[in-house]
């Protein structure tokens, strides 16, 4: 079991910047490919970015490439989420993620759907006012 715990959102003007972070507890984080995924109000669950377990691949979706910034500390139990040049659509509440899967594991790999990580933080809100 991994348990998930956010912290970091909050209300921003257009072009300004906030920094999330998931502190993991349980088993042994080092070994999950971990991801950050958002919810708009009324839309589905999307992909954001996500991280190996060794951080050796990353990925990010094609609207918050070049501003968001994944990072894991695995001595900390830790995955954070840099995000500048804030857009009001990037207005969602905010899901760290973890990735049970063995092979993925030790393989060293990343999965971009949501359907794949099994331990789910409780979210955090990221509003972007205009």
């Amino acid at each position: 079991q991994v348990q998930l715990v956010e912290s970091g959102g909050g209300l921003v003007q257009a072009g300004g910047s906030l920094r999330l972070s998931c502190a993991a507890s349980g088993r042994t984080f080092s070994t999950s490919p971990m991801g950050w995924f958002r919810q708009p109000s009324g839309k589905e669950r999307e992909f954001v970015a996500v991280i190996s377990r060794s951080g050796g691949m990353i990925y990010y979706a094609d609207s918050v490439k070049g501003r968001f910034t994944i990072s894991r500390d695995n001595a900390k139990n830790t995955v954070s989420l840099q995000m500048n040049s804030l857009k009001p659509e990037d207005t969602a509440v905010y899901y760290c993620a973890a990735d049970d899967d063995r092979w993925r594991r030790v393989g060293d790999s990343v999965s971009r759907a949501y359907g794949d990580y099994d331990y789910w933080g409780q979210g955090t809100q990221v509003t972007v006012s205009s």
